[in-house]
């Protein structure tokens, strides 16, 4: 019961980053063209700053979840009396999961906190570099999500 609880906390807060990185990067970044720069960029940093905070969460949940359920499994295993390995599709969606963590930490304490100081100088040309960035390094993090929920699906 505790192992499917956390199974489904783990899926959800995979649910919850990489569909808000869907969201973000294909509805509602298209969607702020219509606005101003200066609207766009405030509009923007409001949004990532509530949705960072989520993901910080999200983060922490996979990470204890994850460890808990490999930790669980493993135990179970070696009380049984045989000799726990991990399975490669565990190993790769782990190695993949640290690199999204990371990837995400580069993103929200050093890409937002530039685009933070430009935004809040109003500094519109640095904001939007800043966002630039921003946006492409959540790409490569949403690629990466639907690889790990692929693997986690198909193998």
């Amino acid at each position: 019961m505790v192992y499917a609880l956390l199974k489904a906390l783990h899926v959800l807060a995979v649910v919850l980053w990489v569909g808000g990185m869907a969201f973000a990067h294909f509805f509602l970044r298209p969607a702020l063209a219509t606005l101003e720069p200066p609207q766009r960029l405030r509009l923007m940093h409001a949004v990532l700053g509530r949705f960072f905070a989520v993901v910080l969460w999200a983060v922490g949940l996979l990470l204890a979840s994850g460890l808990w359920m490999i930790g669980r499994v493993a135990r179970q295993v070696v009380q049984g009396g045989g000799s726990f390995a991990w399975p490669p599709d565990w190993v790769l969606m782990t190695a993949l999961g640290l690199l999204m963590m990371a990837i995400f930490g580069h993103i929200r304490f050093v890409l937002y906190k530039r685009f933070s100081a430009a935004v809040n100088g109003q500094d519109w040309p640095a904001g939007a570099a800043a966002l630039a960035q921003i946006r492409r390094w959540v790409g490569v993090n949403l690629a990466l999500g639907v690889v790990v929920i692929a693997i986690a699906l198909l193998i």
